[in-house]
């Protein structure tokens, strides 16, 4: 898995649980160098880190790239999601300042996870997961990371944050890309 982000891997690895998958991550590799997120989609993101890694690994690689896109904002903050501040909170703090004079009809929002996976025959699978919802200006919540405290998804009256992992692991964007990227690697792999 080509990240450093323990938030993400935690997810990942409590989702992938059940199945007879061996995940590793860059900080298994510390030689590799940072990847710089250069492309201006989810996709070129993810398909950057996975096939970055998986030539210095020889491995084959699953990687994602996943945001926030606000729609009052325009999409913002998208692929820069995780740039968009030095920490969670500076990001949330400058999502909020950003929309402290809308009303909440106004604040749709939604999370795009983008996962590809690259083999080592050369092959390539991508998938995508979008779960939708509206932000709060008030953080809720202890548990997830990022955005969690200040998303609260479609149907749901609690953030992220306060719904916790097992139903934000099942209901998210990051879960749906999952769930159709597991589907993909037990059928290439022939894993049962």
């Amino acid at each position: 898995m080509a990240t450093r982000n323990n938030g993400k891997l935690k997810e990942i690895k409590n989702y992938l649980k059940d199945y007879s998958i061996v995940l590793k991550c860059l900080t298994d590799y510390p030689q590799i160098p940072e990847i710089k997120e250069i492309g201006e989609t989810f996709y070129d993101n993810a398909f950057l880190k996975a096939k970055t890694v998986s030539r210095w690994t020889n491995l084959p690689t699953l990687a994602d790239d996943s945001g926030l896109e606000i729609d009052y904002l325009g999409g913002k903050p998208g692929v820069y999601s995780s740039r968009w501040g030095k920490t969670d909170q500076e990001r949330i703090k400058k999502v909020i300042q950003a929309l402290q004079n809308t009303k909440e009809e106004e604040r749709k929002a939604h999370f795009v996870c983008v996962m590809s996976l690259v083999t080592l025959e050369g092959g390539t699978f991508t998938t995508e997961g979008i779960c939708t919802g509206k932000i709060t200006l008030l953080p809720k919540g202890q548990s997830g990371f990022g955005y969690d405290p200040i998303f609260i998804p479609d149907g749901y009256n609690l953030t992220f944050s306060q719904l916790g992992p097992d139903i934000k692991n099942n209901i998210s964007h990051r879960a749906m890309a999952l769930r159709k990227m597991v589907r993909i690697i037990i059928d290439y792999y022939q894993l049962k």
